[in-house]
């Protein structure tokens, strides 16, 4: 094989997942390696985008320096419980140790040491692949679009007495990349929020750009106490998410509780974007229609129309501030499950954005302490009145 498709050494393949981990490209390890793309993608696809774990020597088991006392002690006809109180050992130890690796005349400490680190490379059967019952309910919860993260909380708090029950959102990953474990099938990734076949590091980077200039806007440092603490519930934060040249939905998302609406708009002149957004506000009960936060983008140009129709005043973010927005834009990154980058949205109906929402509002977020949004609200809104 050429030098470009060449197998990674050891070494080469611990700078791999140690770059992987840092964020680098694919396209960035194999330049430093000197290798082809495909064979950097054919080792992170192979472990699912996870580094595989160091190996280590289990406790008990002989090291190679003992290897070499008992090699040592062999060469010179010691017997095996001289050897066994020399070493601090069990004479049935060192007895099979002798006996696995060539008898007394053939007994080699190196080989043994390569033999015996070659057969304890046997993977530990993954608590998913055991517990067939576990097994089921997190399938189940990962079929209705539930992140792992959220199926390992809400097993915590389902089966608090029953430990076969919990799982770590890591090992549900894991099961799911991992093919080699044998516990979750494949097509469960289709459920994740990204639905990549590969697990992309935390530290990989990402960019964000801002949008254009608007005229006779309130400054988000205005915005009262009460929406930036989240102390009450009816502020919200708006965002368009984009898809296909032309198409998009319009997103909505209340701070206090990231209760989530999802609006279908045709197009994203300022006209058609404020009049579906006012539409939507004013079906809310009176208690919940308390400020709107947008970013600069110029389908909120027409905001003073949107204000007097809904008596809700609009906020707009620092230029190239998205953070400002952090809610809205997480829950953008959530929705691109449903509605990947590039997707062509005109043929999305209402009812089917609605339904989306559904989901989203009855899952447990770990920043709602694993309560669900919808019930976050409902309890703020009666708290209220």
């Amino acid at each position: 094989m050429g030098r470009r498709d060449r197998n990674l050494s050891a070494s080469e393949l611990e700078v791999l997942w140690s770059r992987w981990q840092d964020g680098d490209s694919s396209l960035q390890i194999a330049e430093v390696l000197g290798v082809s793309k495909s064979a950097i993608w054919h080792q992170i696809r192979r472990r699912g985008g996870f580094a595989p774990p160091p190996r280590r020597r289990a406790e008990r088991a002989l090291t190679l320096r003992e290897r070499e006392e008992i090699s040592r002690g062999l060469a010179t006809a010691e017997g095996v419980r001289s050897l066994a109180r020399r070493l601090a050992r069990a004479p049935s130890t060192i007895s099979r140790e002798i006996q696995r690796h060539g008898g007394r005349r053939h007994y080699r400490a190196s080989e043994a040491e390569q033999t015996a680190w070659a057969s304890a490379r046997r993977p530990k059967r993954c608590r998913l692949a055991v517990e067939r019952r576990l097994q089921r309910v997190v399938e189940q919860r990962l079929r209705a679009d539930w992140a792992p993260q959220q199926i390992a909380a809400w097993l915590m708090n389902t089966y608090p007495d029953e430990p076969a029950m919990h799982v770590s959102h890591e090992t549900i990953y894991r099961a799911l990349y991992v093919q080699a474990r044998g516990a979750l099938k494949r097509e469960l990734i289709a459920h994740l929020r990204r639905g990549q076949s590969y697990r992309r590091p935390r530290s990989a980077s990402r960019s964000a750009s801002g949008r254009g200039k608007l005229v006779d806007t309130v400054s988000i440092a205005e915005r009262p106490p009460a929406a930036d603490n989240r102390a009450v519930p009816g502020h919200w934060e708006g965002d368009l998410l984009k898809g296909k040249q032309g198409t998009q939905v319009a997103t909505l998302v209340e701070r206090k509780s990231r209760f989530v609406l999802l609006i279908r708009v045709p197009t994203a002149d300022s006209a058609t974007v404020v009049a579906a957004l006012a539409r939507r506000v004013q079906r809310l009960p009176a208690a919940l229609r308390q400020s709107l936060t947008w970013d600069r983008g110029k389908e909120m140009a027409q905001h003073a129309q949107f204000t007097v129709a809904t008596d809700v005043q609009v906020y707009f973010c620092d230029p190239q501030s998205p953070w400002q927005r952090g809610s809205n834009e997480n829950t953008n990154g959530l929705l691109r499950q449903y509605f990947p980058k590039g997707s062509d949205l005109r043929n999305v109906t209402q009812r089917q954005l609605d339904a989306v929402a559904l989901r989203l509002n009855t899952r447990p977020r770990q920043t709602l302490g694993w309560k669900t949004p919808a019930d976050v609200l409902n309890a703020a809104v009666a708290s209220i009145g």
